[in-house]
């Protein structure tokens, strides 16, 4: 684990943080096969998500990480650099490891997942630039409001509870925190946008960890950074990102780019 304070390698000379994107893309899908490299409205899916990370100033390089000649041929089509990876990591945030230990210079690695059309590029600066206020983090991640009492009980739908500062202090697909005078009112909580920075040290170690106990039951990965100590952030951002998990996603997508 690297120390809290920022170091001459993480800085710009401006003083901003050196970030590195990564987008993992992977074509063996199991709900969608090839989803990184469906059409929508003329450019395949990897496309617009690249696009959207190069609008970001405060990202100073960008990969795409895969392990498909289809996908890095279509990458390298439209202007990406592509990084191969092996075929066989566990999770995208290996596969997004193997990439940043190729780029020592950058101190943060952004994890900017291959199947988010839509991602905001203000939101990605928005987690960038909150490095300023919490420079002790290991992780930030992204979190918006959850009022809907069909989303609470949506395991689909991970909850993040938060101390007043920010800091995650769990996550769940359960309906957590839960209202123990008055559970039939409505709650306001957060819900989590799987969107992640990390401080190099930290992503390193984190592959290096065995899955916890935790992630293991909830089947959730970042509850491994929690159980071993490491300090996650989330950044209240006023939307989620529509993802695309299956075929039928891209219909109800379709009018959004009307």
């Amino acid at each position: 684990m690297s120390d809290s304070s920022s170091s001459a390698l993480s800085l710009n000379p401006s003083g901003s943080p050196r970030v590195l994107a990564v987008i993992p893309a992977r074509y063996a899908s199991t709900r969608f096969p090839g989803k990184p490299l469906v059409d929508i409205q003329g450019k395949p899916m990897i496309q617009h998500v690249w696009e959207r990370v190069q609008q970001v100033a405060a990202i100073q390089h960008a990969v795409i990480a895969t392990d498909d000649a289809r996908i890095q041929k279509a990458a390298e089509g439209f202007g990406a650099e592509v990084c191969m990876t092996r075929p066989d990591h566990p999770s995208g945030t290996d596969r997004v490891w193997e990439v940043a230990s190729q780029f020592p210079a950058y101190e943060w690695v952004l994890n900017v997942q291959g199947d988010e059309p839509f991602i905001n590029p203000e939101h990605l600066e928005a987690v960038i630039s909150a490095i300023q206020a919490h420079p002790q983090a290991d992780i930030m991640t992204l979190v918006t409001p959850l009022c809907e009492p069909e989303a609470w009980q949506d395991s689909n739908i991970v909850k993040a509870v938060l101390a007043q500062d920010g800091r995650a202090l769990y996550f769940s697909r359960a309906a957590v925190p839960f209202h123990r005078d008055a559970p039939e009112l409505p709650r306001q909580g957060f819900r989590h946008v799987g969107l992640y920075l990390y401080r190099r040290a930290a992503l390193e170690r984190f592959t290096q960890l065995p899955p916890s106990p935790l992630e293991l039951l909830e089947k959730l990965e970042q509850l491994r950074a929690l159980e071993a100590g490491m300090s996650c952030y989330a950044v209240l951002v006023n939307q989620a990102p529509i993802g695309v998990d299956t075929p039928q996603d891209l219909v109800r997508i379709a009018d959004l780019f009307h």
